[in-house]
């Protein structure tokens, strides 16, 4: 019925009214010349109104000539009379287009700029350093890059840990997700951050401390990033002089001692992770259907008794559920009594072959999957590599996926100091 609506509007039809009188006649002769006539009905006054599709009009007044019933089209409907209608106000028409287009030119350009989900950091340093990499008012949409403009962002803009941009109509929507500094430390003694694993110094914000790594430089766990020691700033007595020999140093009695603070700060690094999995060629195994069935029961020491359910398990194939609740221990004696609930479910046993690409695309989803449950939360993936490799069973394919990732790699540690 609604392709019928449809197809009516597209073609035309008109309403038209005819005598009640010959309504009979009229409808019989023009069902036989193949026109079709919907909702009729009666307005009253001794007529009946009907809708005939454009096509169908010219035929009709052969009709209408052969009963002597003349009838009146009083409605139009439909794309051919729109049209016609359109032509005739082209001024309207024309304007109507303008504004359409001018519209869609409009929306294809950027308006409106919104930063949410910070705190700490500004709206204006996150819109400067968006404006530096093209994001502005009145830049087309198609223009932008918006994988670039998160990692400039995240870069550039200090104490940022994800940064997401997000194109909706004329609105850039920039949500980020600042950095969660460790609290002031209560106690007052000095603390390191030191590398929680293994990375390349990427980038380093030190916002108390001394940092003893630089951007560029490989770590190890455990080693110290910024330290809770800060030394003393050097002074004219120390430099090297015109003809490059370096003074002699200040006499101990007069050297500053180290200051010690609460170390704090960001290291960001570049970090791989590791996983292999294995796929068969040729996989065995059994899915639940959804089909299962429930049975309680009693058991004393040994035996069971079977209180409510089927004492006959409906299924060939199934796989079991059970969950005992034992009597409470009442004055140190051990009641040998277990309310028994049993769960079976039906399961389907299956054979599925891959082929070796199969395998091997499967394998390596395992094997990314079982790296993105080690990754912290806030770590960005920058890279994911895939590489088969060999093993003695001709039937299984090993896949070892390498994941690069960017994240934060400090941790709060007790200052050791050299002395200790």
């Amino acid at each position: 019925m609604l392709l019928f609506r449809i197809l009516s509007r597209l073609g035309g039809y008109v309403t038209i009214t005819l005598p009640e009188g010959c309504l009979e006649k009229f409808v019989n002769l023009a069902v036989s010349r193949g026109v079709f006539l919907w909702d009729i009905t009666g307005i009253g006054t001794g007529r009946v109104a009907m809708k005939v599709r454009l096509s169908g009009v010219q035929a009709l007044r052969h009709v209408a000539r052969m009963t002597s019933c003349r009838f009146k089209i009083v409605e139009r409907q439909g794309l051919p009379f729109f049209v016609s209608r359109m032509k005739r106000r082209r001024a309207m028409t024309a304007g109507a287009l303008i504004f359409v287009a001018a519209l869609y030119v409009l929306s294809s350009f950027v308006w409106f700029i919104e930063v949410t989900g910070n705190k700490l950091v500004t709206d204006q340093a996150v819109e400067q350093v968006a404006r530096q990499a093209g994001l502005k008012l009145g830049v087309p949409r198609w223009t932008l890059d918006v994988t670039t403009l998160e990692e400039t962002i995240l870069d550039q803009v200090p104490g940022l840990s994800w940064v997401g941009v997000y194109v909706e109509g004329t609105r850039v929507y920039i949500k980020v997700v600042e950095k969660k500094l460790p609290p002031p430390d209560e106690t007052g003694h000095p603390v390191d951050v030191v590398a929680i694993k293994d990375g390349l110094v990427k980038q380093i914000l030190v916002l108390s401390g001394h940092p003893e790594v630089k951007e560029g430089d490989t770590v190890t766990s455990g080693q110290v990033l910024i330290s809770a020691a800060i030394p003393p700033p050097v002074t004219d007595e120390e430099k090297e002089t015109p003809d490059g020999n370096r003074e002699d140093a200040l006499e101990p009695e007069v050297q500053q001692p180290l200051r010690y603070v609460h170390a704090r700060g960001i290291v960001r690094a570049r970090v791989w992770y590791e996983g292999v999995a294995d796929m068969r060629l040729v996989e065995n195994g059994a899915e639940i259907t959804g089909h299962e069935t429930t049975r309680f029961g009693i058991k004393f020491g040994s035996k069971e008794i079977i209180l409510i359910g089927p004492r006959k398990i409906p299924f060939e194939h199934y796989a079991v559920h059970v969950e005992g609740k034992r009597a409470p221990v009442w004055r140190n004696i051990d009641v040998p009594v277990e309310l028994l609930t049993v769960r079976y479910y039906e399961e389907n046993p299956y054979t599925k072959s891959y082929t070796r690409d199969e395998a091997r695309r499967l394998a390596g989803r395992k094997a990314l999957d079982s790296i993105r449950g080690q990754l912290p939360e806030g770590a960005k993936i920058v890279d994911e590599r895939l590489e088969e490799v060999e093993t003695l069973d001709s039937g299984t394919v090993r896949v070892r996926a390498v994941v690069e990732t960017l994240e934060d790699i400090g941790i709060d540690q007790p200052h050791q100091s050299l002395d200790s």
